[in-house]
């Protein structure tokens, strides 16, 4: 809203004057605090088309979705993130003492009608917290929830509190936002001549599958009806089915004409536009019997382009899915009355069946035979089995037929259940074993079992108990082995090795998206190779590698290798390459705690994209399982079969000389880099992936296709774009000093349209390269200019050299016991003289095999290129073995004793 329209929106809710400033205070300020993601919970912040700013949230299964409806909802004007903390007091649970804590909402949301404060959390949540802590949470009668303590604190606010659920939140709703966020930001027109015929079509017959449409050759592509739904030039029902299922997505003209037709068909579900609206007609599910030309069909395969059916003969016939939803909509194909309703059995059967062993159910399959005999008269059948033993097998049937809905179960053998099962140990000897393990075993300090049993016989002594013998009190422990007891002993992190994976039970969005570029992972790895310079044959040691994957397709989208550890440089390399090779932006990108990620650029870079972060939680790496996955098949298919691979190293103690990587190692940095993105683009990209069944390249084509191939929201890779992915200071601007240009980075830079008089003592935002600090860039007047530095010397260095050489004359200060004077002029003269600095000498090298690598990169083109066919033999040649050992001895001191005498020239 704009300060006027603030202002007229407090007067029509007659808000009072300290409520009235109080808000304009939190909307003129940043928000309280920053979110994480420490307790096992995924954070991040989302690009907010209505705020025009960057909302955070600290769930993207709560959090997230709330931010997302209300930034579609036309009620909500603003709303903003952890707006302010309050403290909350309240009594405690157990003593009924009252106690205090700060507390910071979730969100300040205001609406046309009304504001609040608003904290949402999972409904599984609000449970657990109504029991832990009554006096905090409680649930209202009728549904939903109230927090009590937070009520009172912003009463003098004048502003009231509402507790939000995730039961409030629809999936299948928040999975269509989601994918058509990207029509939604940016609209598309779709050609006049498709958008008339796809509304001939609906208006023809309305409720039409999207697959029929897309699917009958009129040249109407999945990408144009999702942009015409965003533009509301459609409908459907985005609560019914995600868009990306064609074949559930029934199509309208408006949502009066989804009301109007709701009657037509017998199923109806639940909508958000007022009515029932029709669902497909029955669920088309495999063996569903259908009504055609006078013949009973039955559907095998419903499949998105051919849909398979079998006849009544036993004769299979295919025909395509667009004609086949067309000739169901028509009435011409029937489907008979199925039910799908299953018998109703009680729980106690499910419990029964799965403790009988193979050996109970054939035996109750025998005497279930011997009971339908003597039901159906049958007496040649049972007249064997004694009449007293049938007598027992019928009631048995027949009370387990009137308790529990299925008489089967009652003929199931007891034998498991016979025997006394409770403990035979006197009750206090077992509960201070608990006690002991609990105490003394279940402790950081790792105590031995031995030990603690040892003190358990004391205190079994002293209290005159029989104590229980080392077998039952090592069995104890045996039984509560888990990731409970190993986060006692060892710590979270090594309880996360034990604990289950997490399987979806219930309707959800998937979790590595729908479509390509919907979720992004990044991480770094340190590749298990030890790499020589080109130059000088010098080890520079292990590489590292960043990757840039695709979560739906398990792409590869980007690969960049330095020898610089993970910085924002290596994240804005593989972002360029993603652009150059794709040009597209990711939705979406889950990257983990470090540094770099948390950096301004990134934010920055992001959000001007349009994209949104989510954090991994610290310390679990199933969160970013595909790519960590990526990081080890890529070590043992390509890594572990190059000389200098360091496999032996992970066991020093038992490596030689001959085993030493350092020994072995011939791969330079460009080579290296070119065979590994032909694996990665090429050979990883077209071989099956076990989870997809396909390969990474059909999965990404065929999601391209379903999803829409959005051309409108391509990036293109030019030079504005590399400019704009440069990173900036922590200024962001720098002002035009009159002769001597701008200032970044202790350095002066300079364009001839600084001597203009407009220009100066204006501050002007800036870019700099962070591959070449000689040269930065400054938008003066709207246009992009290229800025030059007056020390020539400082051409082709890194700003990781200027990071280092400002270091090192810092240490040299501190250890003469002066104050360091950082000048420009120190600067350029200290790394000119780098070749006496071992450190900086060796960033140089790094460097320079980087450049290598950059040119590649630049030679790259949009699509993925095949190096030479299929990935050879990791064998380097001969010329490059006598190269390198002729490089090394050079590197070796010289004797000078054993030089030739030369003659001496006049």
């Amino acid at each position: 809203m704009t300060p006027e329209a603030f202002e007229l929106w407090c007067r029509a809710l007659a808000l009072p004057s300290a409520t009235h400033d109080y808000l304009a205070t939190i909307r003129g300020r940043l928000p309280v605090r920053r979110v994480s993601s420490r307790a096992g919970n995924v954070s991040g912040t989302y690009p907010s088309r209505k705020m025009g700013v960057t909302i955070q949230f600290e769930s993207h299964k709560v959090e997230l979705w709330a931010i997302l409806v209300m930034d579609q909802d036309p009620e909500v004007l603003e709303f903003f993130d952890q707006p302010d903390t309050f403290k909350l007091c309240y009594p405690g649970t157990h003593t009924g003492k009252m106690q205090g804590h700060y507390y910071t909402p979730d969100f300040l949301v205001l609406r046309k009608g009304s504001v609040c404060f608003e904290e949402w959390k999972s409904e599984s949540d609000l449970h657990r917290l109504a029991q832990r802590s009554p006096t905090r949470y409680q649930p209202v009668e009728g549904g939903g929830w109230r927090c009590p303590p937070a009520e009172e604190a912003t009463i003098p606010l004048g502003l009231p509190f509402q507790v939000r659920s995730s039961a409030e939140l629809d999936p299948t709703y928040i999975d269509n936002l989601i994918f058509l966020e990207d029509y939604l930001s940016v609209p598309l027109t779709v050609p006049a001549q498709v958008h008339a015929y796809v509304l001939q079509r609906i208006q023809e017959i309305p409720g039409l599958p999207l697959a029929a449409l897309v699917g009958d050759g009129s040249g109407a592509r999945p990408h144009d009806i999702y942009a015409l739904l965003a533009q509301n030039l459609l409908y459907a029902d985005l609560y019914a089915a995600p868009l990306i299922e064609h074949r559930h997505v029934r199509l309208y003209l408006s949502a009066d004409q989804a009301r109007a037709y709701a009657h037509r068909l017998p199923a109806t579900l639940a909508s958000r536009v007022g009515s029932p609206l029709p669902e497909v007609t029955p669920p088309l599910i495999p063996n569903t019997p259908l009504l055609w030309d006078g013949l009973c069909w039955t559907l095998i395969n419903p499949g998105e382009t051919t849909t398979t059916l079998l006849s009544e003969k036993g004769q299979p016939a295919q025909i395509p899915s667009s004609l086949f939803f067309r000739a169901l909509d028509t009435g011409e194909i029937k489907p008979l009355g199925v039910t799908s309703e299953l018998p109703i059995t009680s729980p106690e059967v499910d419990r029964r069946l799965s403790l009988a062993s193979p050996e109970d159910l054939r035996q109750a399959n025998e005497r279930y035979a011997q009971v339908v005999a003597y039901l159906q008269g049958e007496k040649e059948t049972y007249a064997k089995t004694p009449p007293r033993t049938l007598h027992r097998w019928v009631a048995r049937w027949r009370s387990a037929e009137a308790t529990l809905g299925c008489g089967y179960v009652g003929l199931l053998s007891r034998k498991a259940a016979q025997g006394n099962r409770t403990p035979k140990a006197p009750t206090e000897p077992r509960e201070l074993m608990d006690t002991f393990i609990t105490e003394l075993f279940e402790t950081p300090r790792k105590a031995p079992a031995a030990a603690v049993y040892r003190a358990y016989e004391q205190e079994c002594k002293k209290r005159n108990f029989t104590a229980l013998s080392a077998r039952a009190f090592y069995d104890r422990i045996k039984e509560r082995s888990g990731p409970e007891q190993t986060e006692a002993r060892e710590g979270a992190r090594a309880a996360y090795r034990e604990r289950p994976w997490y399987w979806e039970l219930q309707h959800d969005t998937p979790r590595h998206g729908r479509r390509p570029f919907e979720i992004v992972h990044i991480d770094h790895t340190e590749l298990d190779i030890e790499v020589r310079s080109s130059s000088t044959g010098q080890l520079l040691g292990k590489p590292w590698v960043t990757f840039m994957m695709d979560a739906y397709s398990r792409r590869l989208l980007a690969a960049y290798l330095t020898f610089d550890p993970p910085s924002y440089r290596s994240v804005m390399m593989v972002l360029r390459i993603c652009v150059q090779r794709f040009e597209r932006f990711p939705q979406s990108i889950i990257v983990d705690g470090g540094k770099e990620f948390h950096s301004v650029y990134f934010e920055s870079l992001l959000a001007q994209y349009r994209c949104t972060k989510k954090y991994r939680p610290w310390a679990q790496p199933h969160f970013g399982s595909v790519i960590e996955r990526l990081f080890n098949t890529t070590n043992e298919q390509f890594v572990y079969s190059l000389l200098g691979n360091t496999q032996a190293a992970k066991r020093a103690r038992l490596m030689t000389r001959a085993v030493d990587p350092r020994e072995h190692a011939l791969w330079t940095l460009p080579d290296l880099y070119t065979y590994l993105v032909e694996y990665l683009y090429v050979i990883y990209d077209q071989n099956e992936h076990s989870s997809l069944g396909m390969s990474p390249q059909a999965a990404y084509l065929w999601g391209m296709r379903q999803g829409g191939e959005r051309e409108h929201v391509r990036v293109a890779y030019t030079d504005r774009f590399l400019k704009e992915t440069c990173p900036t200071t922590a200024k962001g601007t720098a002002m035009i000093q009159k002769g001597s240009g701008i200032k970044v980075n202790h350095f002066y830079y300079w364009n001839n349209a600084f001597r203009s008089g407009e220009v100066v003592k204006t501050s002007v935002p800036i870019r700099f390269d962070p591959f070449d600090i000689s040269t930065v860039y400054a938008q003066v007047q709207g246009q992009w200019l290229t800025c030059r530095s007056s020390y020539v010397t400082l051409e082709g260095h890194t700003e990781r050299e200027l990071f280092l050489a400002t270091q090192e004359l810092r240490q040299s200060a501190r250890r003469d016991g002066k104050r360091a004077e950082i000048s420009a002029a120190r600067l350029a003269e200290h790394m000119s003289k780098a070749g006496t600095h071992e450190e900086l000498l060796r960033q140089r090298w790094s460097d320079l095999e980087g450049k290598k690598v950059f040119a590649l990169i630049a030679g790259q083109s949009g699509h993925p290129q095949t190096l030479g066919g299929m990935i050879p033999l990791p064998v380097v040649p001969p010329e490059a073995v006598k190269e390198v050992a002729k490089l090394a001895a050079l590197s070796q001191p010289v004797d000078v004793s054993r030089l030739k005498r030369l003659g001496e020239y006049r």
